[in-house]
């Protein structure tokens, strides 16, 4: 199974598929990791694995349209199975969403439908959550509304702060994904057999 990643920032989810391809117990083919801009962590985290990069930086485009047309063309240029959000900050337009039918997987660091959108983590706190979580979803034209592929339950301890609860979050995202992405596989595989 071939995956594109699609990163805005460090890459941390990134470097967790990246270690797991590299030990053998994600068996997918990293086609290519794109950014939304230049300098991100996560371009470098694939480029110092051997993986093939690109960027479609948002900046140079005064039409958001044009922005997911190239975007679009960039990432089927790859020929991805799945296209897979880590820390990928931009909304895609419908155009990108059909040309991978569900087939675009996205984290979220809450339990959706609970705390949709950019601060899952501080709503999540805000509200006086004991659990809290993460998801991992199809993208869909909605903000974090489309179908529900798995989810982790995270406590939330007395004396936590953003950063302390985003960081145990962010272990249960990375571990979700990757056995997200391995079901993905082995359906993949077992439908090809």
């Amino acid at each position: 199974m071939r995956i594109v990643v699609l990163v805005s920032g460090s890459g941390s989810n990134l470097q967790a598929v990246i270690d797991a391809v590299a030990d053998g117990s994600l068996p997918v083919t990293i086609a290519a990791v794109g950014a939304d801009r230049p300098g991100t962590g996560g371009v470098q985290r694939a480029r110092d694995a051997g993986i093939a990069t690109f960027e479609v930086d948002f900046r140079q485009y005064g039409d958001r349209a044009a922005w997911n047309r190239d975007l679009t063309a960039e990432v089927a240029s790859h020929a991805p199975d799945y296209v897979v959000s880590s820390g990928f900050m931009r909304i895609v337009d419908q155009h990108f969403l059909d040309a991978f039918p569900d087939r675009y997987l996205n984290t979220h660091p809450a339990l959706l439908p609970s705390f949709p959108g950019a601060h899952g983590v501080r709503d999540a706190l805000a509200y006086g959550v004991k659990v809290t979580g993460c998801t991992v979803m199809i993208a869909d034209a909605g903000v974090d509304t489309g179908p529900i592929l798995a989810q982790a339950p995270v406590a939330v301890l007395p004396d936590d702060t953003e950063d302390s609860l985003h960081g145990r979050i962010k272990v249960e995202e990375r571990r979700l994904l990757i056995e997200t992405l391995a079901g993905l596989a082995a359906d993949s595989a077992a439908a090809g057999a």
